[in-house]
Parts: C-alpha cells; sequence; structure tokens
C-alpha cells in the first residue's frame, strides 16, 4: 500500500503534530478529526491509506471518550439515530457509486458553513427541534460518513438542537462516531482495504499523539461554558465546510 522507506522525512514531524491537533478537536467536540487530519496528511500519503487509518483511530477515540463518559451519553438519540444512520450508509454507497463526489462536497460545504455561522451569531439553544429532524439528520450524516469519513458535523448540528447539556451532545455524537466507524471497519476488512500491516502500524505509532490530543481537548472541554461550546462547535463547523470547499474550488 505505502512503502515506508520512501516516505517524507516531514511526515515524521506532520503526521505527530496533525493528529494531537485532529484529536484535540475531536476531544473538545467529539468529531472532527478525519475532516481535519486527512487533508493535511494526503500531501504525503495516500488516501486509500489514510481512510482506514483514521478509521480505527476515531474508533479508539470515541469508545475511549463514550466508555469514560457514558452516563452523559443520549441513548434517546441514538435510537433514533442509529437505524437510520444504517440506511444512510447504504444511501452513501449508492450516491458514491452514482453522483459526483464534488457536489455531495460542495453541498456538505455550504451547509456546514450556514449552521456553523448561525451557532456562532446565536449560541443560545432557546428552543428544542423536532425529533423528527433525527430521520434527515441519520440518513445525510450515514451517507456523508461512507464517502469521506464525516458524519460527525451532521449529527453534532442535530443533537446541538436537541440537547442542552454540551456533555451529552459530545458524549453522543462519539458515540455516533465510534458506532460508524467500527461499520465501517468491518466494511473495509471485508473489502481488502485494513489487511496491510502497515495501517496497524501507523495505528500504533500514532495512537501516543491521539491520546495527547483527546487529553488536551477534554480539559478544554471542561472548562467550555455552554455557550461557549456552541459557538466553538459553531467555528469547527464553519472552517470543515471552508476546507470542503477549498478542496474543490482551491
Amino acid at each position: 500500500m505505502i512503502d515506508v522507506h520512501t516516505l517524507s522525512p516531514w511526515l515524521w514531524i506532520a503526521a505527530p503534530l496533525a493528529i494531537v491537533f485532529a484529536y484535540t478537536i475531536f476531544g473538545i467536540s467529539g468529531f472532527g478529526s478525519t475532516i481535519i487530519a486527512v487533508p493535511i496528511l494526503a500531501h504525503w500519503l495516500p488516501v486509500t491509506f489514510l481512510v482506514p487509518l483514521m478509521v480505527l483511530l476515531d474508533m479508539s477515540a470515541a469508545m475511549l471518550i463514550g466508555s469514560k463518559n457514558r452516563e452523559h451519553v443520549s441513548k434517546e438519540e441514538i435510537k433514533r439515530l442509529v437505524p437510520v444512520m444504517f440506511v444512510g450508509f447504504l444511501l452513501g454507497v449508492t450516491l458514491l457509486v452514482k453522483v459526483d463526489p464534488d457536489k455531495l462536497r460542495v453541498a456538505l460545504g455550504v451547509f456546514a458553513v450556514a449552521v456553523g455561522v448561525h451557532g456562532i451569531v446565536n449560541p443560545v439553544l432557546h428552543s428544542t427541534i423536532s425529533k423528527w429532524w433525527s430521520i434527515p439528520a441519520g440518513l445525510f450524516g450515514g451517507s456523508i460518513a461512507t464517502i469521506f469519513g464525516a458524519g460527525g458535523p451532521i449529527y453534532a448540528t442535530y443533537l446541538g438542537g436537541r440537547l442542552h447539556d454540551k456533555n451529552q451532545i459530545r458524549s453522543t455524537v462519539s458515540t455516533l462516531i465510534s458506532i460508524s466507524a467500527f461499520s465501517r471497519a468491518v466494511l473495509y476488512a471485508i473489502g481488502g482495504l485494513l489487511l496491510h500491516w502497515t495501517i496497524f502500524a501507523g495505528m500504533a505509532l500514532l495512537a501516543p499523539f491521539v491520546w495527547l490530543g483527546l487529553k488536551a481537548g477534554s480539559r478544554i472541554h471542561t472548562g467550555l461554558t455552554q455557550t461557549q461550546m456552541r459557538r466553538v462547535v459553531g467555528i469547527l463547523l464553519v472552517c470543515t465546510g471552508a476546507s470542503l470547499l477549498v478542496h474543490v474550488f482551491g
């Protein structure tokens, strides 16, 4: 898949820094690692290597956050979202074959920027959105996760309109990421994308930096108020959407 002997020396500096930063964001919000790390590391490594690697790292990180904050997970929202999310996985496979991925990137980018700006300007949740929004959130989030490995912004947007507790939002999003990552890992294993020692070697080498990022992000998360947390998520959504649009039009 990759020849370790031809890797750039700069990768050994860039990869730890990118992973620490990506998982600091994950530790704060419960999502965002893949969409931050992959565009950076894709300068040196093939996406076919990075996506399976990030699935394994995300699954481990999400399980770590979820296990430590299990009491904050909204079981009601998990029950609503997960069945629809699996339908979204199947829809994503169809879209991946039939629809131009750049068009999907533009749609997700515009959506993330719009929602992010709204969250920054209006960080206080005055009313709760309907539980029926779980259907489009699950479908869209599952589809985007299948195609780009980045369903977190969709889940965070929905849960941000449903839940008033920042710990509930982060823990529930990370649980959804864990379920999504595990499901995709099974699919990648069946497809042969995980059957290479370099992926597991990369996971072992980067695991300490994932832990450092999660530790830093969790500390920042603890110090944030609910309003500040919504603004941080809003900024992250804007950056996420902007990066997707730059990828298409840049």
